[in-house]
């Protein structure tokens, strides 16, 4: 397990933003229709949208938004909401996002939400109130741009470095008039996880049940996924156990094909044949594509026994290795003369009749 600091993952956070400080929003797609025409200069827009907010006419802000003050680069149309003391700004937030929910289609929003995230993110108290909104966005069917996991992730390591813990930090947004949920939690994994945090990933996931949100499949892919894209497999294999054998979940076909990929890579194949044997004696269903990577990774060691019993284990469940396989493990034993298990992994490629 690395050593972590709080201190030193913010300033790379930090440095990190300093390359990404300008979000590149989405456009409005076309199906956006325009209530009123509206000067695309940031400053009219951003006084237009305090008009409704002023008004407390909230739905007509997503068309104020237009497409070509998304692509203004200096100006955020919710600015001006630093003018308000730090209670009106959620009571106006929540506001907003409640006026949100009927609108039709669910993602008309969408650049709305992503201004608004982005401006909360940025201010002197982000959290909870960021959390509100991205919980907001996500249950629009949107997704927040990729560059918010460098604000996310600092925002939510500026709260921990107060020595708040996981549960305290979502629990906060009850005080708001909202409640964590999973998804809102794995967006903040997966954010965590971009911006390389692992190791505070891997508390949050530990923390979330004392919030209410209890890690899903998805909460612990992301994380798995992550650790094997930087070939920590060590971490991976323990948080794919844990997640099976404590409790009981069954892991998608995707995060099975990284891990057991890292470990080829790792030339940890032992440990990956290993990972199989383990996952079916849990009762999980483990894919061809699984099967055959670690197959070939067997032929890459030249460990031609292993994969001849990882190929008939494939047999057993209706997989047959590829062509080439075949030959290779074939060939590889009969070079290290283990002819017969040569012979058996032949007879019953032929039964099979390939």
């Amino acid at each position: 397990m690395l050593q972590y600091s709080i201190s030193g993952s913010r300033q790379a956070i930090r440095a990190t933003m300093r390359y990404r400080s300008v979000l590149h929003f989405f456009s409005i797609p076309n199906q956006y229709p325009s209530v009123r025409s509206v000067s695309s200069s940031p400053q009219n827009v951003e006084q237009a949208v305090r008009a409704e907010v002023e008004s407390k006419n909230y739905v007509r802000i997503p068309d104020l938004i237009t497409t070509e003050l998304s692509q203004s680069q200096n100006s955020n149309p919710f600015s001006f909401l630093s003018s308000f003391p730090q209670n009106i700004q959620v009571q106006i937030v929540d506001e907003m996002l409640q006026s949100f929910i009927p609108l039709r289609p669910r993602y008309k929003p969408q650049l709305a939400y992503s201004y608004l995230l982005s401006y909360i993110l940025q201010s002197s108290h982000p959290l909870p109130l960021a959390l509100a909104v991205l919980q907001r966005t996500l249950r629009s069917g949107c997704l927040p741009v990729p560059q918010t996991h460098v604000l996310l992730s600092s925002a939510w390591l500026d709260r921990r470095c107060l020595s708040h813990s996981v549960a305290n930090i979502l629990l906060d947004m009850q005080s708001i008039g909202y409640h964590p949920d999973c998804g809102t939690c794995n967006h903040l994994l997966s954010s965590l996880c971009a911006v390389n945090q692992f190791v505070e990933a891997i508390d949050v996931l530990k923390g979330m049940g004392g919030a209410g949100c209890i890690p899903d499949s998805n909460s612990y892919g992301i994380v798995i996924g992550a650790m094997c894209r930087v070939r920590r497999t060590s971490d991976a294999q323990d948080l794919m156990k844990q997640m099976v054998a404590k409790y009981g979940l069954t892991p998608d076909h995707g995060t099975m094909v990284k891990i057991l990929s890292a470990l080829r890579a790792n030339k940890e194949i032992w440990k990956a044949v290993e990972m199989i044997e383990f996952l079916e004696k849990e009762g999980n269903s483990v894919g061809f594509e699984s099967y055959e990577l670690v197959v070939e990774g067997c032929l890459e060691r030249r460990e031609y026994v292993l994969a001849g019993k990882v190929a008939m284990g494939m047999t057993e469940r209706g997989f047959i290795p590829y062509i080439k396989a075949r030959q290779k493990i074939i060939e590889g034993l009969a070079s290290i003369d283990e002819w017969k298990i040569a012979c058996g992994v032949r007879q019953r490629f032929a039964t099979l009749k390939s």
